[in-house]
């Protein structure tokens, strides 16, 4: 059973271990939304996320003894188990999907943990660290439905209303479960009138469909950019929490969930990854519901793999008008590229990268094939462009 009195000792068993993390206020955000926003940066806590708080809390009375652990993680339980296992002493062994970003392996290692990689999901993760766990006598670490993980994280829930004692709305990733039980114990239980709202990518909605059917259910599980709460069966343990505390559980899409990150990543200069944003994302689907409220968004992590950013940087920007890729072809003869730059710089496109091929297949013997990238300042500065090149006797391609 989790209960405030049980946060409230994992929050003394805490104090000198995680970040008391900042909670902001964010003027952009909150004239994009129509809500008062605050947000409650876990993507700034040791490890990345939130995650440290519940493995700690769980592995604190383990501490100075021979004990070894098991963990199943796609990433952020691994390193949260990792670094308590290090501070207090005790071996781990983390087990992960074989598809898991690298940075979140390499990082689980860093913190001095032995990982195995497992299988291609979670689920098979999962029962094979169920399997060690059973040959070595280890003690498995839950990554979401424990009262001690669940208390640790509820620990969040605590500082935020320390912080903000006049919030009325907030919005909580759900993956498992873990992270919105403790929360919600926390704000409920010292302000029954605060809404608690849970988001979870339309991908992996297990918590949605638990609750909706009264019992934990299994869902299929898609491919998402929320990969941390890709979860197919919600929390027993969880389920009962949510059911008795929380208000409402949206979903969102991958789309909302790139914008979001981009909007993030722009206006607060804050790196998320795609299970941090979906709390943002949530109130953005739903911001007239929530106009004048005084919102937090819980920004649950920030691991987030380099490359997967850089293509949603990209392909954010394309769908905001401020890049493009076109395709043309120019004869093949001196000056040529020149003459196209110079009409580019007439409309003040930047130039970011091009490719002069004059040996494709595609194209006539005396003509080059080009692909030019380039930074425009929206779809009106995009549509001047193209006119332009065609008033000049090109016929560019948009790719």
């Amino acid at each position: 059973m989790v209960t405030l009195k049980g946060i409230e000792k994992a929050s003394i068993i805490l104090k000198d271990v995680v970040y008391k993390t900042p909670l902001v206020y964010s003027f952009s955000l909150s004239e994009v939304s129509g809500a008062k926003v605050f947000l409650k940066l876990e993507n700034l806590q040791r490890t990345g996320s939130f995650k440290i708080r519940g493995a700690y809390n769980k592995l604190y009375k383990l501490r100075g003894s021979s004990k070894n652990v098991v963990a199943v993680s796609a990433g952020n339980h691994a390193q949260g188990v990792a670094l308590a296992s290090k501070l207090l002493g005790i071996k781990a062994t983390i087990i992960m999907p074989e598809l898991t970003p690298i940075n979140k392996i390499l990082a689980t290692k860093h913190y001095g943990a032995d990982v195995l990689l497992h299988g291609n999901t979670f689920g098979d993760a999962y029962n094979y660290a169920r399997q060690l766990e059973e040959s070595t006598g280890g003690i498995f670490i839950h990554p979401f439905d424990d009262p001690k993980i669940i208390a640790g994280q509820g620990t969040i829930g605590l500082e935020l209303i320390e912080a903000l004692r006049n919030v009325e709305v907030v919005f909580v990733p759900i993956g498992g479960g873990g992270l919105i039980s403790g929360i919600s114990i926390a704000l409920k239980e010292n302000n029954p009138k605060i809404k608690i709202i849970g988001v979870q990518s339309n991908a992996s909605p297990s918590m949605l469909a638990s609750r909706e059917k009264g019992r934990v259910v299994e869902v299929k599980s898609k491919e998402t950019i929320a990969d941390g709460i890709a979860i197919k069966r919600a929390g027993v343990i969880a389920l009962k929490i949510v059911q008795n505390y929380v208000d409402d559980i949206l979903t969102v899409d991958e789309s909302e969930i790139e914008n979001t990150l981009l909007l993030l990543t722009e206006r607060k200069k804050i790196v998320v990854e795609g299970a941090g944003a979906v709390g943002l994302a949530g109130l953005l689907k739903r911001k007239e519901d929530f106009s004048e409220k005084t919102a937090a968004i819980i920004i649950s992590g920030g691991n987030i793999d380099i490359n997967t950013l850089a293509k949603i940087m990209e392909r954010g920007l394309m769908k905001r008008g401020r890049y493009m890729k076109l395709e043309l072809e120019l004869s093949d003869i001196p000056g040529s590229l020149a003459k196209l730059a110079t009409l580019l710089g007439i409309v003040k496109a930047n130039i970011v990268q091009i490719h002069h091929d004059r040996f494709s297949r595609d194209v006539q013997i005396n003509k080059a094939l080009v692909e030019i990238n380039l930074e425009t300042k929206g779809y009106e500065h995009q549509k001047e462009i193209l006119k332009l090149l065609r008033e000049n006797g090109y016929d560019p391609k948009v790719i």
